[in-house]
């Protein structure tokens, strides 16, 4: 049985042999000037003209005096037809040395394009220079279908499975479609600092890292949030940020440690406001990635074409299981999570187990619809309601079973403010690692004065839902566990 050992092995042989015919293996310079998609999209306008083409051979075919290479770049792939000749350019590979090529190889081909006899579109080129020696084969079409191996070599796997190269130009219109949608309505991105003394902006443990220079350690955020808003009271109007954020918990089809996400500021703007755009951008971002706005999700049917319903929290949870999130009965509470198969600690505090029991309504929620209203407990950094004290001017917006977001009107009274954040220090010193830190900068700053604004946040969670995938699927190079532990 032939190993892959073997096959890198010959691979070294047919190297060494190129290289003592004086043919550098990995040439800094290419010629080409033709991608493969212009010969095969328009092909009328390139009939018989000379091309240069270059790509990796992914099929080789040789029957004496004549042989077909399969080449394929980014952009698609044809077949390059050679024949035997005399005359083969010094450096190229003419029909006769093609045993020194193997698939894998990144090649360059200059010939004329036309048709083969059989009709296929082909590029006539006697011979080929090679630009690159593989020295692994690909595995075949059916040779990489272990998920933890297809993550731990994702360039094979683009390779073997075109598609995944695929989701990941569609991963990037998204972005590209929400960056496009801000500017447009007058926001200005600003990347903001990924290392911070004080993380905050959200419920979630944070990463501790240390930085030798002064001798401290730092977080890596978790959100956005506390510093976008900074540049608010600095005196800018709309800002964003699009970048990676980080939280120190499980990896799941809907959670990854490290992953993407958007948060943007808007001044003088409320959640009345927020809903209004927020609701308009995520469907441009999923026409202009996807060109629909019907999905099929999880089993799901989603219209994101329509206006979006707006749903009480407090409603929701009475409906649903007869609980009052205004004077929680913890007793029936745990009683509904432990039939519903969440087991959680009896010693928590209200605010955890109110959010469990939504979670329950939540995954089998279609949508979309925005979820409103939020108790004070759940919402430590936004407005409350005046007319309604005890909840939040926080929306969200429910599609398929998950949140696609989440914003609300910004507080930015500073005694509020502190006053919130010593509830959250408080749980926090009695072992909730995910409520938010004490930033006495943050409410130093508000102190100065920050305008009314409207906050949202979403991260590429949103793409992995529509786009059907988990996670990992949908990133390029998933963290995965070292093979060595």
């Amino acid at each position: 049985m032939t190993t892959l050992s073997d096959y890198r092995d010959e691979r070294l042989r047919k190297l060494a042999e190129i290289r003592a015919m004086g043919i550098d293996p990995y040439p800094a310079k290419s010629h080409r000037n033709t991608k493969i998609s212009t010969i095969v999209d328009h092909f009328d306008e390139k009939d018989g003209q000379e091309v240069c083409i270059a790509g990796r051979i992914m099929a080789i075919r040789s029957f004496g005096k004549i042989a077909f290479v399969k080449l394929r770049d980014y952009f698609g792939e044809v077949q390059v037809f050679m024949q035997t000749v005399d005359d083969i350019p010094e450096g190229n590979f003419g029909v006769k040395q093609l045993k020194l090529l193997d698939t894998g190889d990144f090649v360059e081909a200059a010939g004329t394009v036309g048709k083969s006899s059989t009709g296929e579109i082909s590029v006539f080129a006697n011979s080929l220079r090679l630009l690159t020696k593989s020295l692994r084969p690909l595995p075949g079409y059916d040779g990489l279908t272990n998920k933890e191996e297809r993550y731990r070599r994702r360039y094979v796997d683009m390779n073997v499975n075109p598609e995944v190269r695929e989701r990941l130009v569609r991963r990037s219109k998204f972005w590209q479609a929400t960056r496009d949608f801000l500017t447009s309505h007058g926001f200005i991105e600003i990347n903001t600092p990924i290392l911070e003394r004080t993380t905050g902006g959200a419920d979630a443990n944070p990463f501790v890292t240390h930085m030798d220079a002064l001798d401290e350690d730092y977080y890596l955020r978790i959100s956005q949030e506390l510093p976008l808003k900074r540049l608010l009271g600095g005196g800018f109007d709309k800002v964003f940020d699009i970048g990676p954020r980080f939280r120190n918990e499980g990896v799941d089809d809907e959670h990854l440690p490290e992953h993407i996400a958007m948060e943007s500021y808007a001044a003088y703007e409320n959640y009345e406001d927020g809903m209004e755009l927020y609701e308009a951008m995520i469907k441009h971002v999923a026409e202009q990635t996807w060109g629909t706005l019907q999905f099929n999700v999880g089993g799901f049917e989603v219209n994101l074409d329509q206006e979006w319903p707006r749903v009480k929290y407090a409603d929701l949870l009475m409906d649903k299981f007869g609980i009052d999130v205004f004077n929680v009965d913890r007793e029936k509470a745990l009683a509904i999570l432990k039939e519903n198969g969440t087991q959680i600690d009896p010693k928590v505090a209200d605010s955890r187990l109110l959010d469990n029991l939504w979670k329950l309504i939540r995954k089998t929620s279609a949508g979309p619809y925005w979820l409103i209203e939020e108790p004070l407990s759940l919402s430590p950094l936004a407005k409350i309601v005046p007319e309604r004290p005890l909840v939040t001017q926080r929306f969200h917006p429910i599609i398929a079973g998950t949140e696609m977001g989440n914003g609300y009107s910004e507080l930015n009274d500073p005694i509020d403010q502190l006053e919130r954040f010593e509830e959250q220090q408080a749980m926090r010193d009695a072992g909730d690692d995910e409520a938010q830190m004490l930033d006495m900068d943050f409410v130093e700053m508000l102190e100065y004065g920050m305008p009314p604004a409207c906050g949202w946040g979403n991260s590429e969670r949103n793409f992995w839902l529509l786009e059907g995938v988990s996670g990992r699927e949908a990133v390029p190079f998933p963290i995965i566990k070292d093979r060595n532990e």
